[in-house]
């Protein structure tokens, strides 16, 4: 248990009525609309154990692990097991392999983890960051994205940073073709850059506020309006059979981030201290890179973002079956039932 002062805020209120998408699909088709953050009807929970990661680009989930907030709903007859991510393409891994229950991602790459075949929906929304951008060393020539032509580039394939490249390549008018770029996870990616093997690397908060502080690394390119949205996921099958326990999930979302709301400066300093960073590059990414005042209800406002994406994704290569399988994986990857229940957009 962190040094952080333990607070246990009052649960949230449950909504009464569900909404649907304006897409028109049925959000939560495959979830009972009887769910509830309560046992089931023969008043045991509908299983012993949960699986969750907790990651420190998700500072709701080091909240929730932290207070024990998802302890206290389950009791003692559901186990919660924490599992860390080091970034969505993990967080993608863990959920496809079973390993767990329900993982945190950038949308992106849900989106895209989807459109390849992994039965995931995303049950709520943790933040509207913008956690990414183009991270040059303190003495580099490259000063903008066309000076990128020729260059290597660190980036993580499969989230938000290594799409975030992707579209800012395309604005400035190169592609793929005219980069070299050497997939490495978050953290490997700045130790590249610092150690001289890479020119640039696409960075992902707080490892890139925390480089900036530090190493002097120099952000080249930021555009909030290429950061899709913080995605909690979760599978199907957990979805389909254990209703109660997803709702207990984002139950605990939403409690975690009312207290967090209420208390940024103890959010920080919890970052700090799971991120192993200083409290003042922790306080640059929870007050001035993280929108965690949004509403937690999955819809419309991330359908469009994971549109506009969408042929970034089948010109990249990386996804099989093309555009057939982006439409279809978001025709089906929002589901509102949970986060609607627990009121996560009053």
């Amino acid at each position: 248990m962190s040094t952080i002062t333990r607070r246990i805020i009052p649960a949230i209120a449950v909504a009464g009525t569900m909404m649907l998408v304006a897409t028109g699909c049925v959000a939560g088709e495959n979830a009972s609309a009887e769910a509830e953050s309560t046992p089931a009807g023969n008043g045991e929970w509908s299983a012993d154990t949960l699986s969750i990661d907790f990651a420190t680009y998700n500072p709701l989930s080091l909240v929730i692990r932290d207070q024990g907030i998802l302890e206290d709903i389950l009791g003692d007859d559901v186990t919660v097991e924490w599992v860390q991510s080091a970034g969505s393409n993990k967080a993608n891994e863990l959920l496809r392999s079973g390993s767990v229950d329900v993982g945190s991602t950038a949308g992106s790459a849900a989106l895209l983890a989807r459109a390849n075949g992994s039965p995931i929906q995303v049950i709520d929304i943790f933040s509207q960051p913008e956690w990414s951008a183009i991270v040059v060393g303190p003495d580099s020539d490259i000063t903008s994205v066309e000076d990128l032509k020729g260059a290597s580039v660190a980036a993580t394939k499969g989230t938000d940073p290594y799409f975030f490249l992707l579209q800012a390549l395309e604005e400035g008018g190169l592609s793929l073709a005219d980069v070299e770029v050497q997939n490495l996870q978050h953290a490997d990616g700045r130790a590249a850059l610092d150690g001289g093997s890479v020119d640039a690397w696409a960075g992902l908060d707080p490892i890139m506020a925390a480089a900036e502080q530090e190493s002097g690394d120099k952000l080249i390119y930021r555009n909030v309006d290429f950061n899709t949205y913080g995605f909690l996921n979760a599978t199907e099958d957990f979805i389909d059979n254990h209703p109660d326990l997803a709702q207990a999930v984002v139950d605990a979302y939403e409690e975690a981030r009312a207290w967090a709301l209420e208390n940024p400066e103890e959010t920080a300093a919890l970052l700090a201290e799971v991120a192993g960073i200083d409290l003042e590059v922790a306080t640059t990414v929870i007050q001035e890179r993280s929108n965690l005042d949004v509403n937690g209800i999955p819809g419309d406002d991330q359908l469009k973002v994971l549109e506009k994406i969408a042929p970034v994704l089948v010109e990249s290569g990386d996804v099989q079956g093309g555009q057939e399988s982006v439409d279809k994986a978001l025709s089906s990857i929002i589901n509102d039932t949970f986060a609607t229940k627990a009121g996560a957009g009053e």
